[in-house]
C-alpha cells in the first residue's frame, strides 16, 4: 500500500469513528498513531509520539489560551459581564426590536472577555431570552438572536480558534486578532440590520420598548466601566504593540481578579471555580490539538499536502480556492466540534493557501466565520442544543432551528462582503505590521 492510499484509509477511518461519536481527541490520535505505525515502523511512531506533543503543548503562544480562558470565567465568576447587557439595552432600545438588538450588542462585548461561543450563548441566554419572552417577543426571535450572537465569541478576540490557529499557521496572533475585529463588527452589524428590516415589516414581532433618558444610559455605562477598563487595556497593549497575545492574557487574568476583589464580587471560592473550569476547557483543547498536531505528522510522512497542491495545480484562483474552503468547512460544521474541523483540515489547506499566495491572515479568519456558521447550523448546532438547555421546555429545538434561520441568510450576506472585499481583515493587520 503506498502512502497516499494510505493517508485516504486514514480519513475514512477517521469520518467512521467521529459518526460513531468517538471523541475527537481520540479519534484523530488513534488514526494518526496507527497509519503512521503501518507507513514509518514501531520506531519512528514512538519517537514521534515522545516529541511532537510536549513540542507542541510547550509552545509559547499557546500558554494564552488558558491566560484568556481564566479572565473570562473571572469576570464571569465575579459578575463583570453582568452588567452588559443593560448596557447595550439602554443605548439601543429605541430601535425597533431593540431589546433584540441589544441582546447582540451585549454578545458582541460578553465575546471581547470570553474567547468561546458556547460560554456566550449560555450566559447570554440566561438573560437575554427570559428578558425577550417576558417582553412579548416572538419566541424564535428571542432564542434565535441568543445562538447566533454566542457564535461571536468565535470571531471577536480573545478567540481560543483564532489563537489556535495562530500557532498551528505559524502567523502574529496580534495581527490574527486585529484582523477578525472588522468581519466581527460587520457579524453584530449584520443581525442587527437583520432584525431591525424584520420588525419594521412585521412589527408583532417585538413589542417597541419604553424610552431610556441620558442620565439611564450613563448610569449604565457606570457599572461596567471597570470591564470596558480591562478590554481596553488588553487589546489596546496588543495592538499598539506595548506586549504580546500572551502576556495580555496574564495581564488580563491578574486584572480581572484585582477588579474582582476591589468591587467586592468575587469570593476565593468563585476564584477556584474559575481556575478549576479554565484547566478542564483548556485540557480539552489541548487533547485535539496534540492528536492533530500527530495528524498532521502522518500526513507530512506521506507526502499528503505535496500530493493536495500536485491535485488542485496552479491554475485554481484564489477566489475559488476561498469558495471551496467555505463549502468544506460549512459543510464539516454541521456535525463536527469547531476546533476539531479546523485542527482535521489545515494540515492539508495551508501549504494550498501558501501556493495560491492567500494571506494567512485572511484565511484564518475567513475559517474562523465559516467555523462560527457551523455552529448554528443543523443538525448538529452546538448553540442551538445551548439555548434549548438554557430555556428547557420554553421552546422546542425546531423553533430554535427556525429561529436562526434569518441569521445564516445575514451570515451569507457578511461571507459575501468579506470575500469581494478582502481588505476589511487586511487592513488593520497591515497598519500594525508597517
Amino acid at each position: 500500500m503506498d502512502s497516499i492510499t494510505l493517508v485516504y484509509w486514514a480519513l475514512g477511518a477517521l469520518m467512521i469513528l467521529l459518526a460513531l461519536r468517538v471523541p475527537v481527541a481520540a479519534a484523530l490520535g488513534l488514526v494518526a498513531i496507527v497509519g503512521m505505525y503501518l507507513l514509518v515502523g514501531e520506531r519512528a511512531t514512538w519517537g514521534v509520539m515522545r516529541s511532537v506533543p510536549h513540542a507542541f503543548a510547550a509552545h509559547w503562544s499557546l500558554s494564552a489560551i488558558p491566560m484568556f480562558l481564566f479572565m473570562g470565567y473571572v469576570c464571569f465568576s465575579a459578575g463583570l459581564t453582568d452588567g452588559l447587557f443593560r448596557v447595550a439595552r439602554a443605548w439601543l432600545n429605541f430601535l425597533p426590536g431593540g431589546l433584540a438588538i441589544s441582546s447582540v450588542g451585549g454578545a458582541a462585548l460578553f465575546s471581547s472577555v470570553t474567547g468561546s461561543s458556547v460560554a456566550c450563548a449560555a450566559a447570554m441566554g440566561k438573560i437575554a431570552v427570559p428578558a425577550m419572552l417576558d417582553r412579548g417577543y416572538d419566541a424564535k426571535l428571542a432564542v434565535g438572536t441568543i445562538a447566533a450572537a454566542g457564535t461571536m465569541g468565535s470571531l471577536i478576540p480573545p478567540s481560543t480558534i483564532l489563537l489556535l490557529y495562530a500557532v498551528f499557521a505559524e502567523v502574529p496572533v496580534s495581527e490574527l486578532f486585529i484582523g477578525a475585529v472588522i468581519p466581527g463588527l460587520l457579524t453584530a452589524l449584520m443581525y442587527g440590520l437583520m432584525i431591525l428590516l424584520r420588525v419594521r415589516h412585521n412589527p408583532a414581532l417585538a413589542p417597541r420598548e419604553t424610552s431610556v433618558d441620558w442620565r439611564e444610559r450613563f448610569l449604565a455605562l457606570g457599572e461596567t466601566w471597570p470591564l470596558f477598563l480591562l478590554v481596553i487595556t488588553v487589546f489596546g497593549g496588543i495592538f499598539a504593540g506595548l506586549f504580546s497575545a500572551t502576556e495580555a492574557g496574564a495581564i488580563g487574568a491578574l486584572a480581572s481578579i484585582a477588579i474582582g476583589f476591589a468591587k467586592r464580587t468575587l469570593s476565593w471560592e468563585a476564584l477556584k471555580a474559575a481556575a478549576f473550569e479554565t484547566i478542564r476547557s483548556t485540557s480539552a483543547i489541548f487533547l485535539i490539538a496534540v492528536a492533530a498536531a500527530l495528524l498532521t505528522r502522518l500526513f507530512a510522512f506521506a507526502g499528503f499536502p505535496d500530493y493536495v497542491q500536485g491535485l488542485i495545480g496552479e491554475d485554481m484562483s484564489p477566489l475559488l480556492i476561498i469558495i471551496a474552503v467555505s463549502l468544506i468547512y460549512l459543510v464539516l460544521g454541521m456535525f463536527l466540534d469547531p476546533i476539531g474541523v479546523m485542527l482535521l483540515t489545515l494540515p492539508v489547506l495551508l501549504p494550498i493557501f501558501e501556493t495560491a499566495d492567500i494571506s494567512l491572515i485572511y484565511a484564518g479568519v475567513m475559517i474562523t466565520k465559516y467555523l462560527e456558521i457551523g455552529l448554528i447550523t443543523p443538525p448538529v448546532g452546538l448553540n442551538v442544543f445551548v439555548i434549548k438547555n438554557v430555556v428547557a421546555d420554553k421552546v422546542s429545538i425546531s423553533d430554535v432551528f427556525r429561529g436562526v434561520g434569518w441569521f445564516l441568510l445575514a451570515d451569507v450576506v457578511t461571507v459575501a462582503i468579506l470575500i469581494a472585499f478582502p481588505a476589511t481583515v487586511l487592513w488593520l493587520p497591515s497598519l500594525i505590521s508597517g
